[in-house]
């Protein structure tokens, strides 16, 4: 049976396997302190008081796909786990090679299916074969400064190269010392942004206000109180998730990243997976529906997911929440379960942390986390490269790393704006493909999840700046000095992310290059899956 044919073979979970689950949670490493109150004045883009003005975070929380923050697979609040292992021949409506249907649940089960494909045992042969002095304190609602009216206020499309060359100049100013000509130019280019605009037009409202905080040096400021605030009516998760769902360049890196898993493991059964970012967990739900539904019983898994304890503001909630999502998934599909949660900073992971266990196939996730990671231009001591290494001396039989494919780690200035303007217009111009212009939806998620990290790459230096990006070329480098060797994502996986790019717009793009993966939007790379060993 070929994988096409297993793709729609219909899989049951019949094996009752006994249940085993344990939790660790150093809850003393939380910060036990209520987020500080916002700084931010009424008229920041960075304020939360500009959510009142039309634009309701219970409006934005209608069902999405499962989708998450650093996972393609979050199941909507108040998640439920009754549905089958089944197929998506039939009882999805979703048929590889059939016109594309792109429903929650049919995508669900085409991601699901495609895993429990790469663990199957290897086919059997067949005797024939088949077919001003501003306040930093604010929500990007507004710019700095501005009236209320700024968000419904009429601004004229300008020239796309018009609004880029302003944005510039006003950056080169400020990078050259020229103050009196940044703040000229500075009014002279928010005349022409809007977070109502076109693409660039958006991009450039933040990237306005970067460079303002640049120049007061509360870029900083900004970033912290954005990343820690805490979600009021878990509104930044549901923001967070249309995010996802309206990119899928995100949640296929994911599934690529789970593709490689899934072969790395397919005969192994005693599993440990290390995910150096769990957020929600929900990454690994159709993995280990696959898991459960594989023949000749499912292997026992053991989850340990280290979080930051920032993390814990954007999932709303401790690490309690992960663990009793997978306690609930592994009494519904009878596979055995065990997770464990650290809440540290993932450069300060040990190998004793980890608790590795002879005999067991370990696998290690990183998604969109090891930017975050300093580096040596940061600390001497390299805690990235340093990371690395401590991964690859556990003997993983798979790595896998999901990152952004821009350069902003350690370009110059002006050379990082370039790049930030050129990455972000891209990935805004995708999201007004599925999310109209005048979406309040499309302003609160660019907004609460987009901006932040645009502040903080442009207006943040050292230890501070800590959205460092790096190029698919830079990891494989850094992976090939950590002594780790490529492990070439599946052609076949590649082919149904195709097709399934293809269901969103044909002007997603899929580069194969060395085994690893590039997914981004006409042009533009926007993100890189690689596999490792």
């Amino acid at each position: 049976m070929d994988l096409h044919q297993l793709l729609k073979h219909e899989v049951t979970p019949e094996s009752s396997v006994p249940y085993s689950y344990t939790t660790s949670f150093p809850n003393s490493l939380w910060p036990n302190n209520n987020p500080r109150r916002s700084p931010y004045s009424p008229y920041s883009p960075f304020s939360s008081e500009t959510l009142s003005i039309g634009y309701s975070p219970g409006e934005a929380t209608s069902s999405h796909s499962p989708l998450e923050p650093n996972s393609p697979f979050n199941p909507p609040l108040g998640y439920s786990f009754n549905r089958p292992a089944g197929t998506i021949s039939g009882q999805s409506g979703y048929e590889f090679g059939s016109p594309c249907v792109i429903s929650h649940q049919n995508m669900h089960h085409a991601l699901q299916e495609l895993e429990t494909v790469l663990m199957a045992p290897d086919p059997v042969p067949e005797p024939a074969s088949r077919e001003s002095k501003r306040s930093r304190t604010q929500s990007p609602e507004y710019p700095l400064g501005a009236p209320v009216s700024f968000v419904t206020r009429p601004i004229k499309q300008e020239p796309l190269n018009v609004v880029k060359q302003l944005l510039i100049r006003c950056a080169a100013a400020l990078d050259d010392g020229r103050i009196g000509d940044f703040k000229m130019l500075e009014q002279e280019t928010r005349n022409m942004v809007s977070i109502t605009g076109d693409p660039v037009q958006r991009v450039g409202a933040y990237l306005l206000e970067g460079l303002v905080a640049r120049h007061e040096n509360s870029g900083n400021n900004i970033y912290r109180t954005l990343k820690c605030r805490e979600p009021e009516s878990k509104e930044l998760l549901s923001y967070m998730r249309i995010l996802y769902d309206v990119c899928p360049y995100f949640k296929f890196g994911y599934m690529a990243a789970n593709g490689a898993i899934a072969e790395a493991v397919r005969n192994e059964d005693r599993i440990h997976i290390v995910d150096f970012q769990i957020a929600q967990g929900t990454q690994w739900i159709t993995l280990i529906q696959a898991l459960a539904a594989r023949p000749g019983g499912p292997p026992h898994v053991r989850i340990t997911g280290i979080d930051d304890p920032v993390s814990k503001f954007a999932r709303g909630d401790g690490l309690q929440v992960v663990s009793k999502m997978l306690q609930d998934m592994s009494k519904k599909f009878n596979i055995p379960l065990e997770f464990t949660g650290l809440p540290v900073y993932a450069s300060e992971v040990t190998p004793e942390m980890l608790n590795i266990r002879p005999g067991e196939a370990l696998a290690v996730n990183f998604t969109l986390q090891l930017h975050h990671t300093p580096d040596e231009s940061v600390d001497v001591n390299n805690p990235r490269d340093g990371l690395l290494r401590m991964v690859k001396s556990l003997s993983p039989k798979v790595t896998t790393i999901v990152e952004q494919e821009s350069n902003t780690n350690t370009t110059l200035f002006l050379n990082r704006f370039m790049e930030t303007l050129d990455y972000y217009a891209a990935m805004f111009e995708s999201i007004d493909v599925t999310l109209p212009r005048e979406s309040r939806e499309r302003i609160n998620v660019e907004q609460h999840c987009l901006a932040k990290d645009i502040v903080n790459v442009i207006a943040c230096e050292g230890k501070e700046r800590v959205e460092r990006h790096e190029l698919l070329g830079k990891w494989k480098s850094r992976l090939t000095m950590a002594g780790f060797k490529p492990f070439p994502l599946s052609t076949y996986v590649n082919s149904v992310i195709r097709k399934l790019l293809g269901c969103y717009s044909d002007k997603y793009t899929l580069v194969e290059k060395d085994g690893a993966m590039l997914l981004g939007w006409k042009n533009r790379n926007l993100i890189s899956a690689s596999a490792w060993h």
